[in-house]
């Protein structure tokens, strides 16, 4: 067989996109699966010790038993591989290669320590919500805030933009261009926030949940206080109290969630930056030697946004199969969650390709004010809606059917017609004068601060 190349990868998150995703490949690779679930196994080990349910020898240190997973290799990864094919499961594999290790440390007495009541559910459900939790606060949430600190300062920046709105399309009340990029701030806030709310959930207490094995072979330990101290202390993980054999993967279904709704408003944002493009409100950096179509040499395309667009949708996709299935299991545990919680990673991969995208894509927005200008100026038409609103508030009768009768599907209001409208009015002058301080320029609303 031909030696694999990204040129041969199926995934082009492992092909075209290796060198946008390589951060995650530590977390959600199989060398880091099983790294994990080495982990995992490691500190569990230790907390034994600790407890006295048995005693490491004096030569054997935590820090040396620690040094199996710290300083473990894709060599050491594919001796597991390796007899992963005689014994076809892979936590069993992950138990031999530690006793392996244990050996060669000389403590090959204290081996069946090593996985002590413990079902691969134990360890599969403590090692994915850990290096899920890693990989989000390692490298995902990081470029999400990075976008986030992007737009508020965009958003700043324009803070004094004036800019036509568009409500169904067609031109409305004037707004500010940093104000609309801040909708897109406080969403994306919330919903990091949101996140954050819900905790890293982990399964353990062997077989079924109910720690059998643990019980039956030193009744007296309280297990469950063992538990909670290994998962939620060592681990940083929460252990939930009763389980199955395995997590009920709520929690998990929760943050997909959130990263599907965070995914969502980033489509909202794109879409939204595109049309923007559209109307040549933004004009976009070139640079030497890029080509925007192989056919037309004028065209400099939106093609991050675009792409950004197409990869959230494949990872929400995927979010929502994952969220869905994993929180059901028959009875008390069926297979189909393993194969499908190896996946965890790929939505994950087409979110950061997105953001990578975005990020990209913004850093080459130029503003061109002039166009923003032209549109205000070429649709007095929006300033009916402060008029009428003014006229209210003096007592002329019926202003929103006069400003109706006026601008209603009608072309070519411009300030000369609104000025001739206001002039004709039954209203003291002062209103006269107020009215026609009003323009598509200065009816903005409130000055947020932001």
């Amino acid at each position: 067989m031909q030696d694999f190349t990204p040129l041969l990868s199926i995934s082009p998150v492992d092909g075209r996109y290796r060198n946008q995703v390589t951060e995650l490949a530590p977390y959600f690779s199989e060398f880091g699966l099983i790294k994990y679930r080495v982990k995992v196994e490691i500190e569990y080990f230790i907390l034994l010790a600790e407890k006295n349910i048995f005693k490491l020898p004096k030569s054997l240190t935590a820090a040396k038993l620690r040094a199996i997973y710290e300083e473990m290799t894709e060599e050491d990864a594919q001796k597991v591989k390796e007899t992963e094919k005689v014994t076809n499961h892979d936590v069993k594999a992950v138990e031999y290669f530690i006793k392996e290790q244990l050996k060669a440390l000389d403590a090959e007495a204290i081996a069946e320590w090593v996985h002590f009541g413990l079902t691969s559910q134990d360890i599969n459900n403590t090692a994915i919500p850990l290096l899920w939790k890693d990989a989000v606060e390692s490298v995902y949430m990081p470029y999400l805030l990075n976008v986030i600190s992007t737009l508020k300062k965009m958003a700043k920046d324009w803070k004094k933009i004036p800019m036509l709105a568009k409500t169904h399309g067609q031109p409305a009340s004037p707004t500010t261009l940093g104000k609309e990029i801040m909708v897109f701030v406080e969403r994306l806030q919330n919903q990091v926030d949101l996140f954050g709310y819900v905790p890293y959930a982990a399964k353990f207490g062997g077989a079924t949940g109910n720690f059998n094995a643990h019980h039956v072979a030193f009744p007296k330990k309280d297990w469950v206080e063992f538990g909670n101290e290994f998962v939620n202390e060592r681990l940083g993980l929460q252990r939930m109290q009763y389980t199955t054999q395995i997590e009920h993967y709520d929690n998990l279904a929760a943050h997909f969630d959130t990263l599907k709704r965070i995914n969502t408003i980033l489509t909202d944002l794109c879409r939204d930056i595109w049309t923007y493009v559209s109307m040549e409100y933004f004009k976009q950096k070139t640079k030497a030697g890029e080509i925007g179509s192989s056919a037309m040499p004028h065209k400099v395309n939106p093609i991050d946004f675009e792409n950004a667009e197409g990869n959230l949708g494949i990872a929400n996709s995927l979010y929502e199969h994952l969220s869905m299935k994993l929180p059901v299991s028959r009875l008390q545990r069926d297979l189909t969650d393993s194969t499908v919680l190896r996946n965890i990673g790929v939505p994950m991969a087409h979110s950061l390709i997105s953001l990578r995208s975005i990020e990209k894509g913004l850093g080459k927005l130029l503003l061109n004010e002039s166009k923003l200008h032209d549109d205000l100026e070429n649709n007095w038409a929006v300033v009916a809606e402060a008029i009428q609103t003014i006229l209210r508030r003096a007592g002329y009768p019926q202003p929103y059917e006069a400003l109706k009768a006026l601008t209603r599907g009608k072309e070519g209001i411009t300030q000369k017609t609104m000025h001739a409208f206001i002039e004709k009015l039954d209203v003291n002058e002062k209103v006269k004068a107020e009215l026609k301080k009003v323009t598509p320029h200065n009816y903005v609303g409130v000055n947020f601060k932001f």
